[in-house]
């Protein structure tokens, strides 16, 4: 199983962080780090943490949040009460994949958690890309954006997506025994149908251990 994205949580206040870190938590696919309270915090975790995603807050009590993600070598949306035109512009000239304003909820960061895990798996399925795909990976960053690929399937993956029935949730093991695929070829495929909007991803927690990935059909 891939391992999960790692995302830090840049905010001053506590209990926003948690709230936020719980809805990271609850997204397949993705783990909160312990959060970080101000620009000194942020980049001592950064360079020790190396996270894979920093949720950034505008206001910090030593710095903004805009100047400190100028300086990032790392993947970052804005979760900010900074609504003003200027700290939109700057933040996405200064290389931000979304600009999500507070409040929100849970779902709505869900959509963009997904949505970066879109992006991440569409330009991580090869070295060199094309511009149609440049495009495609865009658009995934774009909540909601998505919508089910057109494009021909192989047998294999029509079979993948077939043996999911409506209202009904599996395993990637689970998809593999129905098809009479490796664990790994299914995983690969399901992951390619969850980019194309085909699939959906939830977490089952069971009693102990990591929540397991399940996959369906979107409702």
């Amino acid at each position: 199983m891939a391992e999960d994205l790692r995302v830090l949580i840049v905010d001053d206040d506590f209990h926003v962080a948690r709230l936020h870190a719980a809805y990271v938590d609850s997204v397949a696919g993705f783990m909160a780090l312990a959060p970080a309270g101000s620009v000194s915090q942020a980049l001592q975790a950064i360079h020790s943490l190396r996270p894979d995603l920093v949720l950034l807050d505008v206001y910090l009590p030593d710095g903004s949040g805009l100047d400190l993600l100028g300086q990032l070598d790392v993947d970052a949306v804005m979760l900010t009460a900074a609504s003003d035109a200027q700290s939109i512009k700057v933040a996405l000239r200064r290389g931000a994949l979304g600009y999500m304003l507070k409040p929100f909820t849970a779902e709505s960061l869900s959509q963009q958690l997904r949505s970066y895990a879109r992006y991440r798996r569409i330009l991580g399925q090869q070295t060199a890309v094309d511009q149609t795909t440049i495009e495609r990976a865009k658009r995934s960053l774009i909540p909601g954006d998505v919508t089910p690929s057109a494009k021909p399937r192989s047998a294999t993956e029509a079979a993948v997506l077939e043996s999911l029935l409506p209202g009904e949730q599996y395993s990637a093991a689970e998809v593999a025994e129905r098809v009479g695929v490796s664990r790994a070829t299914a995983q690969r495929y399901l992951s390619s149908l969850a980019d194309d909007a085909a699939v959906e991803i939830q977490l089952r927690y069971g009693s102990t251990g990591r929540p397991e990935h399940r996959y369906g059909i979107p409702g």
